[in-house]
C-alpha cells in the first residue's frame, strides 16, 4: 500500500518527547521537517544533527503533522496552524486530553488523530542490557500505543500506523479506539490511578523508614521484590495470595481506598480531571468553539 504522508512536519521536535520522536524518524522514507522555535531546543536538535525547518514554510505542504507541545498549548498552536494545511491533511497530537476537550482547532477537510504510547510492559521479556535500561520505550524495549483516528480512509490509517510504530519504535501493537476511549485510559486508569498508586507507595516507603528505623536498603528490598509478585498474583494468577495477605489487604482497602473510587470512570469525573490537567474552567462539548 502507498504512503499517504509523504511529507511530514514535527512541531516541538527540539522538546523531549520531539527529540525521542526526531530520532525514531530519522529512518523514515518520507520527508520529515523537524520545526522548532525555542533558540536552545535549535541548537540541541543541531548538535543531533537535524536541519530545523521553519514550520511557517513548510506548513503547506505536509501531508501529515505531529504536535509535539505541550497539552495546554495545543489550543493556540493547532489555530495557528490548521487553517493553513492543505486540505485531507491530518494532525496528529501525542496525547488524548486536548483532542477529548475539544480544544484542537477545527477544520472539515482536515482529519485529527492521536498516538499515546503504552510504554515497555512490566511483564515484557527483557533479554538484553538495551531493553533493560529503555523503561520509557522508543529505542530497545518494544512497546504498545493506543491510537485514535476517527476519520480518513483506510490506506490513510494504515500510512498513519506506519508511522506511528515509528515514532514509538520498536512497537508490537496499534490498539485503535475512540478518543473518549484513548482518554479514559489516560489519564483515568494510569495516571489518576497507576501513578498515583506508584507515589503512594515511595511515600509509604518513606514513612516506613522513617517511623520503624528500619534501613532503607531493607525497605526498598522488600518492597521492589513485593511489588513484582503483587503485580504477578493479581494480573498473571502466577499463585493465589496467602489468607493473612488476602486479610491485610482488605484491611488496606477499609483504611486506604474510599468506598466510591470507580466514580473517576464517570464522565463527570473525566471531564473533571482533564479540565484541571489543561488548566481550564471545563472541557468543551461544541468541536466548533475553538
Amino acid at each position: 500500500m502507498d504512503n499517504v504522508y509523504q511529507h511530514i512536519a514535527l512541531v516541538g521536535a527540539g522538546g523531549k518527547m520531539g527529540m525521542r520522536i526526531s530520532a525514531n524518524l530519522e529512518g523514515s522514507s518520507s520527508h520529515i521537517y523537524y520545526c522548532e522555535n525555542a533558540p536552545a531546543a535549535q541548537e540541541k536538535m543541531r548538535e543531533a544533527g537535524r536541519e530545523v525547518s521553519d514550520i511557517e514554510q513548510v506548513i503547506e505542504q505536509c501531508d501529515l503533522v505531529i504536535l509535539a507541545v505541550p497539552d495546554i498549548v495545543l489550543g493556540k498552536v493547532s489555530e495557528a496552524l490548521v487553517p493553513r494545511m492543505k486540505a485531507g491533511a491530518t494532525v496528529l497530537t501525542l496525547d488524548p486530553a486536548a483532542a477529548y476537550a475539544n480544544l484542537l482547532h477545527q477544520r472539515d477537510e482536515i482529519h485529527y488523530a492521536v498516538a499515546h504510547p503504552c510504554h515497555p510492559s512490566v511483564f515484557l521479556e527483557r533479554r538484553t542490557d538495551e531493553e533493560w535500561s529503555d523503561a520509557f520505550g522508543g529505542s530497545a524495549a518494544v512497546q504498545s500505543v493506543a491510537a485514535a483516528f476517527e476519520q480518513g480512509s483506510d490506506a490513510e490509517r494504515a500510512s498513519l500506523e506506519t508511522v506511528i510504530c515509528q515514532m514509538y519504535g520498536p512497537v508490537d501493537k496499534v490498539h485503535w479506539m475512540t478518543v473518549t476511549q484513548l482518554a479514559y485510559l489516560e489519564p483515568t486508569l494510569v495516571e489518576t490511578v497507576a501513578c498515583m498508586v506508584g507515589t503512594f507507595m515511595k511515600e509509604a516507603l518513606d514513612e516506613t523508614v522513617e517511623r520503624t528505623g528500619v534501613a532503607r536498603e531493607a525497605a526498598e528490598a522488600m518492597l521492589y521484590g513485593h511489588i513484582q509478585i503483587a503485580l504477578a498474583v493479581a494480573f498473571r494468577s502466577t499463585n493465589p495470595f496467602s489468607d493473612a495477605c488476602m486479610i491485610a489487604i482488605d484491611y488496606g482497602r477499609e483504611n486506604i481506598l474510599k468506598d466510591d473510587w470507580k466514580k473517576i470512570f464517570e464522565q463527570e469525573e473525566l471531564d473533571k480531571v482533564i479540565a484541571r490537567m489543561l488548566k481550564i474552567d471545563q472541557v468543551r462539548r461544541d468541536p466548533q468553539a475553538s
